[in-house]
């Protein structure tokens, strides 16, 4: 059976509401980084039908990735970028997706989401994650900022909330748990934090900015 275009999108306006579903097809969110954050966030944000997906991300799949990250064996060794986007075009291939296969800089950061409402930020390196968050709140003043901190271990998924510390940044996590010796990076609580993105992204975009 083919699936029409309209054939989805009708059935999104069954899931989402009619007036809900146009708001989210005219909506452009930025993802920066294809990770245990990312790449989660990406393949939600197209299932809910975000009309425009701005992806970045410079590094390739490794097999470590594979236990949390939204791609299969059949993937490592591929470009991130290219992988998700594989998967998203199956997952939805009727929204816009712009790809950027390279590191996010402060000298690039703003000319890659220019045109975004929303940014989900899913690096890494907190020195990164800094860098980002600095560049894009200072250059567009008209952005909003989701982010990630504290998503390691398996505590308790009741530690894990969004918080709103600026006025146009979000954090999503339970702030203090980090990688280290005695702290891993597991499925549910990575996957938990990207679902908490990608939830505050649809509430921003459909005019609702309380965390």
């Amino acid at each position: 059976m083919k699936i029409t275009e309209e054939m989805y999108r009708q059935a999104l306006e069954q899931r989402h509401g009619k007036e809900q579903q146009k708001i989210l097809e005219g909506s452009t969110v930025g993802v920066a980084g294809l990770g245990g954050l990312g790449s989660h966030i990406a393949v939600m944000l197209a299932r809910m039908g975000v009309g425009n997906l701005v992806l970045a991300d410079f590094d390739t799949v490794d097999l470590t990735n594979i236990h949390r990250q939204q791609y299969t064996l059949d993937d490592v060794g591929k470009k991130k970028t290219e992988a998700i986007l594989g998967y998203l075009k199956k997952v939805n291939p009727y929204i816009n997706y712009r790809i950027f296969d390279g590191k996010i800089t402060g000298e690039n950061a703003g000319e890659i989401y220019a045109d975004c409402q929303i940014v989900c930020e899913a690096f890494d390196q907190p020195q990164a994650k800094a860098m980002l968050i600095e560049t894009l709140l200072e250059r567009m003043p008209k952005l909003y900022l989701v982010t990630g901190s504290g998503m390691a271990g398996i505590g308790s998924a009741n530690t894990m909330e969004t918080s709103r510390p600026f006025q146009r940044l979000y954090v999503c996590g339970d702030k203090v748990s980090e990688v280290g010796e005695e702290e891993g990076l597991f499925s549910p609580r990575v996957t938990l934090c990207a679902a908490q993105e990608a939830l505050m992204t649809v509430r921003l975009i459909l005019g609702i900015t309380e965390p």
